[in-house]
């Protein structure tokens, strides 16, 4: 059981970091790169929608290179997010984690995973609460990963499994609670 857990923690780093590798790797991605990491994380559809029955949904607009970034609120503190169906957690790093009042020891980096970067340890965590424009669930695993191996925090499968459903739909990303 254990080497699913890590092989699926693996398979959610890699999937994080392997775009980002092969964006460095080419040399004429190194100007959208850098619009994409200033751009501002993509604005959520006005408000969030009561659903014909009775659920939150929110739709949320991609940015210019088609990724998902959101403002989220994560234990009543706002970050950005980036939305990642490949991450099988919630991924913090560790500076934003510390915010958030997440300190994890030495001892706690007790996962292994496999990364486009090389093989990095993390920390497991669950956080109160994580919220997406109205839509928010309690107690979602998590994980903290050291800055150097994690460039952005992720909204991973353990946020996007708990709703009633999550789609892509006319390009835009449809959150229901």
């Amino acid at each position: 059981m254990r080497s699913i857990i890590l092989f699926a923690i693996a398979a959610f780093v890699a999937a994080a970091l392997a775009p980002r590798y092969f964006d460095r790797m080419s040399s004429h991605a190194a100007a959208p790169a850098a619009a994409d990491a200033q751009a501002p994380a993509a604005q959520v559809a006005a408000a969030p929608k009561p659903y014909s029955g009775g659920r939150r949904t929110v739709e949320i607009q991609p940015n210019a290179r088609g990724h998902f970034r959101v403002d989220g609120i994560v234990d009543g503190r706002h970050l950005t997010l980036l939305v990642d169906t490949g991450a099988t957690l919630v991924s913090l790093r560790k500076s934003d984690a510390a915010l958030l009042g997440y300190h994890p020891t030495a001892r706690d980096y007790i996962l292994q995973m496999r990364t486009a970067n090389g093989v990095i340890r993390v920390a497991q965590v669950k956080l109160g609460m994580v919220e997406v424009g109205g839509v928010m669930l309690r107690d979602v695993d998590a994980s903290v990963s050291p800055d150097e191996a994690l460039g952005e925090n992720l909204l991973g499968v353990s946020f996007l499994s708990r709703l009633h459903r999550f789609e892509y739909r006319e390009g835009r990303l449809v959150l229901e609670e």
